[in-house]
């Protein structure tokens, strides 16, 4: 009831509304999109899950766009943000078409990496536009409820897309077309999304200082011109105090969940299930991943109460608490009842602590910076996974479960929480004020 009462709080905003439904419909193409990758990269018959393989493939997805995502903040803060939203969907479709064709004739080659690769880049791009088109819709005091309901519920709706592909590529006959089949409908997905854009205002979610139209060469500067206005944004989200220490703690919240979703992998394929049934891995991935997700349900509803009793970055400390409580539980036994009671644990501190963190840096970031302080956020986002995946692959053994790893991360949760309260009491909790500096 909580839940629809603050959807309902801020669904009579209309730009909020259509924003919102982009962000469905989207995120349910990339849920789909990203099953029919998982099932092909961890849990197909031909490949074996060691933690070197899996740590690997993760590197594959996620370093380049680490690499090449805080080009997307500069641009984001350059371009109209609903353009982005058409134009980046309206891409995918053409990308998952082609990528559903090279599935379904050739099968697996360099040609379906690459092309997963940009598409993947694609997809950050356009999360990192949805955020930082939020505030453009919600006024600033219904910034928290919208940033519990909306990437949480797209989260939602990503799973649910991601359910559906694996749920089609179960019931489809193996063969060349089976994951051609499930990434056609993402890609169908993926231009309703572009249409919905549509719905929205050209300048509706900005950003403020909107170039007019410009020639490919102006674009090219734009382009180049991006590396120094990133610095110029990681510097004022330092200078700012509040925002930077957020995407940090994040960063680093980040890297220890990603070292416990990699061993959730393994466990599924190599310890609770028989290591040479992929179909049974994935099958118990797929349900340790959606007790997982009832974390993230209970971050929907539990945020909001906190925030009535606390600071979002006193939150943040709470939710780093659970997050060691659920790495002791995972060092208290292999069994999967002890497994799944951790997964709740850790899908509520990862969505509470991210909830609570999208809030302080919207919240403390100018608009002029917002689009650049997300681009960052993505950029740590994929960072923290990818350094977790060659962590993991040094420190897991094939079995994903170690009791002296697990209890390594609870104490560095620990440490982080209270790292992180004290820079907070440092600063009172309150961002410094710092001259704005337009792109140029």
């Amino acid at each position: 009831m909580s839940i629809l009462a603050d959807l309902r709080t801020v669904a009579v905003h209309r730009g909020f509304r259509r924003l919102f439904a982009v962000r469905l419909v989207s995120q349910s193409g990339d849920g789909m999109f990203q099953a029919g990758l998982a099932t092909l990269f961890f849990f197909s018959p031909e490949n074996l899950a060691t933690a070197g393989a899996v740590a690997a493939a993760f590197a594959v997805l996620l370093l380049p766009f680490t690499i090449v995502g805080p080009f997307a903040g500069p641009l984001l803060d350059r371009w109209r943000r609903r353009q982005v939203l058409f134009v980046g969907n309206a891409v995918r479709v053409v990308l998952t078409a082609v990528l559903a064709l090279l599935m379904a004739t050739d099968g697996v080659s360099v040609a379906v990496y690459v092309i997963a690769l940009v598409t993947l880049g694609v997809n950050r791009f356009l999360l990192a536009a949805l955020s930082a088109a939020l505030p453009r819709v919600v006024p600033r005091e219904q910034l928290l409820i919208a940033n519990t309901i909306s990437p949480t519920l797209g989260a939602v709706a990503a799973v649910i897309g991601a359910a559906l592909g694996f749920l089609i590529g179960l019931l489809v006959p193996a063969g060349p077309g089976k994951n051609g089949l499930v990434l056609t409908i993402a890609a169908v997905i993926f231009g309703l999304a572009s249409l919905l854009a549509l719905r929205l205002g050209k300048d509706q979610l900005g950003p403020d200082l909107v170039p007019g139209v410009r020639s490919l060469a102006q674009a090219w500067k734009d382009v180049r011109a991006t590396a120094t206005d990133l610095v110029a944004g990681a510097r004022y989200l330092v200078a700012r105090r509040t925002p930077g220490a957020a995407l940090g703690v994040m960063a680093i919240h980040r890297f220890l969940y990603g070292v416990n979703f990699i061993a959730l992998i393994l466990i599924s394929r190599n310890l609770l299930t028989d290591p040479s049934d992929a179909s049974a891995g994935l099958a118990m991935f797929g349900l340790l991943s959606g007790i997982s997700f009832a974390g993230n349900g209970l971050a929907i509803v539990l945020t909001p109460i906190a925030h009535e009793r606390m600071a979002p970055s006193t939150w943040v400390v709470v939710c780093l608490g659970l997050g060691a409580l659920s790495q002791v539980l995972m060092a208290a036994a292999p069994t999967f009842v002890v497994i799944a009671a951790a997964a709740v644990l850790m899908g509520l501190a990862v969505q509470g602590a991210k909830i609570a963190v999208d809030t302080i840096v919207q919240r403390d970031t100018a608009d002029t910076y917002r689009g650049r302080a997300f681009s960052l956020y993505d950029t740590l986002y994929n960072g923290a996974f990818a350094g977790a995946a060659a962590v993991a692959a040094a420190v897991l053994p094939d079995t994903g479960w170690s009791r002296v790893v697990f209890l390594a991360l609870a104490v560095l949760y620990v440490v982080l929480g209270i790292a992180y309260r004290r820079m907070t009491t440092v600063l009172h909790d309150r961002p410094r004020p710092v001259p704005l500096a337009p792109p140029h």
